[in-house]
């Protein structure tokens, strides 16, 4: 959250950062574009205060919490709402399950990518973002067709 926050800094650009996490953490730093939000990223009440926030702004969404299948692929089809066309909503950590680490991980957020894409056509794989193959996230780059 403080690097986005940060970087909207830099670039001298308007941006706001919404965290969302189950655990309270009284360490984490304060700045002025950073929201944050107690609950879990996919009940339905943080569902809501994530609408009434974002109050029809668009959004670049970032998914990283729970990393089973199923939870990741509840999370993208429920926030593929915010993200504009062009836009993008990113999955974190879908090298997990053999991707190429931690093998014996189960499904995870890879397959639930893969899942994700076969049943919506409105987002596509943006592999310009793995240049050399440095990211935690292959294939976790969906940008929402314009």
């Amino acid at each position: 959250a403080l690097f986005f926050a940060s970087m909207f800094d830099a670039m001298g650009t308007a941006g706001e950062v919404l965290t969302i996490d189950v655990d309270e953490q009284f360490d984490r730093p304060s700045h002025d574009r950073i929201t944050y939000l107690r609950g879990s990223s996919t009940d339905d009440g943080t569902l809501t205060q994530v609408r009434e926030w974002l109050n029809g702004r668009p959004a670049m969404v970032f998914l990283d919490s729970d990393h089973s299948r199923e939870h990741v692929l509840f999370a993208l089809r429920a926030y593929q709402a915010f993200v504009p066309a062009g836009g993008y909503l990113i999955v974190e950590d879908t090298n997990l399950n053999g991707r190429p680490v931690s093998p014996d991980f189960g499904p995870g957020p890879g397959e639930a990518v893969d899942a994700f894409l076969g049943e919506s056509r409105q987002f596509v794989r943006d592999r310009d973002c793995e240049k050399h193959y440095l990211t935690f996230n292959p294939g976790g780059y969906l940008r929402r067709r314009v």
